[in-house]
Parts: C-alpha cells; sequence; structure tokens
C-alpha cells in the first residue's frame, strides 16, 4: 500500500481543513476540545453546516446525496475533523440504519428516510441490545404482532444511546418463535413519538444520563416500516453491526487524544521534571503510538477494498477490538499522567469522566470476546 498522498488528496487535505476552519462555530470547537459535552442543538448544528456543503453523506453512493468519496478522502476528512475538534458524526443514522436501508429497504423507504438521515431533520438511536440480551442478542423478547396493515410492538430496549433526543429508533422485535432464534426476529423502524414509548434515562458513572431504557406498551408500527422481509432481521443486523465495528475504530479521534496525552505528559511534572522525560512512561506512550498508526493502516486496508466488496467483512471485528482497546488505553493513562487531578474539572478536560465513560467502548457495537468469536470462526476457521 503506497502510504504517500497523491497531490489531488493533499489538495483535498487542504480543502477540508480550510472548511472547518471557517465553518466550525467557536463554541462548539472548545467544547468538544476540553472534553464537554454537547447539547443537542450544537450537534445538529454541525451536522447541518455539512448537509448543506453536501458533506453529510460520507460513505454513501452519490446515488442517494452521499459524497461518493475514496476510502482515502473519508479518512483524511475524519483525521482533520478530530484534530479540529468538531462533533462526530453521529453514527446511528449515516454510519448505521442508511446503510441498511440503502442495501435492503424498499424504494419508498429510501425515498422517505434517507433524506432526512442526511439533512439530519430525524435524530436515529438503536434499538438492539435488551436486559439479559446483549452479547447473545439473539435471545431478544421485545415482541412484534401483526395485525393487518401494522405490528403491535411490547418490551423493552437498554443501553439506547442518547434515545432522549431521538425522533426515530431502529429496533430488532421478534416476530417468530419457531426455530432457530435468530430466524425469528425482524427489522423495524419506530417513531419515538408514537403512543406507548416511553424513554427512561440511566446516569452512568461519569454523571451523564448518555444511555436509557426505552419501553413500547401496544406501540403500533405499519408494517411498511418493516425493512425487508419478515424474519429476516438478523441479516440486516448483521450488516449494520459490521459499519458500526468499522466506525468505533475512531482512529482521528485517537489520534487527537495521543496528542494531548503528550501534552500533558510535557506540562505535567513527576520528580521536579517533565512526565514525559520519564523513560517507562514515554516508552508506553511510543508503544500506543505504534498501535494507532498499525491501526490507520489497517482501516485503509479495509475501506480500500474493492467497490464490490464493501460490504461488511469480519475484518470490522479486529477494528472494532483493537480501536476499543486503544481508546481504554489512552484515557487509562490520561489518567496516570495527572494523577490526582483527574478528579477534578481541569480547564483542558475531565480526565476522570472520559475514563470511565471509555469503559463501555470494549461492550458496546458487540463485546470485544464476541469479536474474537468471530475472528476465531470466519478468519482462523476454528
Amino acid at each position: 500500500m503506497n502510504l504517500d498522498l497523491t497531490p489531488q488528496e493533499e489538495a483535498f487535505r487542504r480543502e477540508v481543513r480550510a472548511f472547518v476552519d471557517a465553518n466550525l462555530p467557536a463554541a462548539i470547537r472548545d467544547k468538544v476540545l476540553n472534553g464537554v459535552n454537547l447539547e443537542r442543538e450544537e450537534v445538529v448544528r454541525w451536522h447541518k453546516i455539512l448537509h448543506a456543503k453536501g458533506w453529510a453523506g460520507i460513505g454513501w453512493p452519490q446515488r442517494f446525496g452521499g459524497t461518493g468519496w475514496t476510502p482515502v478522502q473519508q479518512h483524511i476528512f475524519d483525521v482533520e475533523c478530530a484534530d479540529a475538534g468538531t462533533p462526530r458524526i453521529l453514527p446511528f443514522g449515516v454510519n448505521m440504519v442508511g446503510h441498511v436501508i440503502m442495501a435492503f429497504g424498499s424504494p419508498a423507504q429510501q425515498q422517505r428516510f434517507l433524506p432526512r438521515i442526511l439533512s439530519f431533520d430525524d435524530w436515529w438511536c438503536q434499538g438492539y441490545s435488551e436486559p439479559g440480551s446483549g452479547s447473545d442478542l439473539a435471545s431478544l423478547k421485545t415482541r412484534a404482532e401483526r395485525r393487518g396493515d401494522h405490528y403491535v410492538v411490547n418490551g423493552q430496549k437498554t443501553w439506547t444511546t442518547l434515545a432522549q433526543h431521538a425522533d426515530w429508533i431502529f429496533c430488532l422485535v421478534r416476530t417468530a418463535s419457531e426455530g432457530r432464534p435468530q430466524e425469528g426476529i425482524s427489522f423495524l423502524l419506530i417513531d419515538m413519538k408514537s403512543p406507548g414509548v416511553t424513554v427512561r434515562p440511566i446516569r452512568m458513572l461519569d454523571g451523564e444520563p448518555e444511555i436509557n431504557e426505552v419501553w413500547f406498551e401496544d406501540v403500533k408500527v405499519p408494517v411498511d416500516n418493516r425493512v425487508g422481509e419478515e424474519n429476516k432481521g438478523w441479516t440486516y443486523a448483521k450488516y449494520l453491526l459490521g459499519h458500526e465495528r468499522t466506525g468505533i475504530a475512531e482512529v482521528g479521534r485517537n489520534k487527537r487524544e495521543l496528542e494531548r496525552l503528550k501534552h500533558v505528559a510535557r506540562t505535567q511534572r513527576s520528580c521536579g521534571k517533565p512526565l514525559i522525560e520519564d523513560a517507562r512512561f514515554r516508552d508506553r506512550i511510543a508503544e500506543l503510538e505504534i498501535d494507532v498508526m498499525a491501526l490507520e493502516l489497517t482501516v485503509l486496508r479495509v475501506l480500500s477494498a474493492p467497490a464490490g466488496d464493501r460490504k461488511p467483512r469480519p475484518e470490522s471485528s479486529f477494528l472494532k477490538i483493537r480501536g476499543s482497546q486503544i481508546r481504554q488505553d489512552i484515557s487509562e493513562l490520561m489518567m496516570l499522567a495527572v494523577g490526582h487531578d483527574g478528579l477534578a474539572d481541569l480547564p483542558d478536560r475531565r480526565p476522570a469522566a472520559h475514563y470511565l465513560n471509555d469503559r463501555k467502548t470494549s461492550i458496546y457495537g458487540g463485546s470485544n470476546e464476541i469479536q474474537k468469536n468471530i475472528v476465531a470462526q470466519m478468519i482462523l476457521g476454528l
């Protein structure tokens, strides 16, 4: 693989950098770089800025309103945005359900939902996990009973990220009990304003209600909101999870946080000298930098698959495992660097809160243990 950017790619990097510098609101940039949570309106504002530029559909084909960028352009955009302190593009619409609708949705669903995902007129959340059905997702119990032209949905989802802001939720529901558990699952798109939908926040260790319980009590969902065939939702779910796991690698964010760690190590003192001069600590930073470089190369290899082979592959499990591990390693080393100061609201970020929040990255999107099983079975043939 040629790692040198072409003149055209260098020009694209400059274009992205100039656009972000000119259009990213300073207040939003400061919040992102200082580790402060954004308000809903701020997330929506940045997405609409990208949409106005025609840059919201990263990884989407042009026929659906996407950028049509090459994998290298996508990577450049990700790294430049993360370095500048932009909010990340929320994955639930653009990177997750959007791809499912493009691949398996009806023309009517594509015309109805895809433009509103790009414009961020609809905020989506993910209804997969349930109490007792996380890594063993096929054991889910939320049931959808068909009655004429609609389903009646009853059950509970949990760990639903940012459901308190969402307009829509894509859900896995059980529509049959015969055969293997995976064979009776369907994929529904549910309006969060439907009667019978209740959202209850779960406050995490860092004090934020980022995740939620979502309850469904006799919720009516039109059959037209089912993606693909009834009882075939497991296929669509796996397709979506492949896109989610690739995104969890977050190379741009990991590179930015690594640079911030270096800055802290230069300014934080230990035994009367900067922490960066401690050989053991410096070695750990060097190891992390090598890990981030290897992750970046792996992401580029996966993204550079032939156009006809762009569907998620088992390699996305590699990206999920290493991306989440590196993110946790960086936050752990940051906590070690700041010591007891990590418990305070520092001027540049809140290391303790971020350390606690990053504990979950090895679980969501399919736990790392499950990803190792996928690699063993589908790549190593064990």
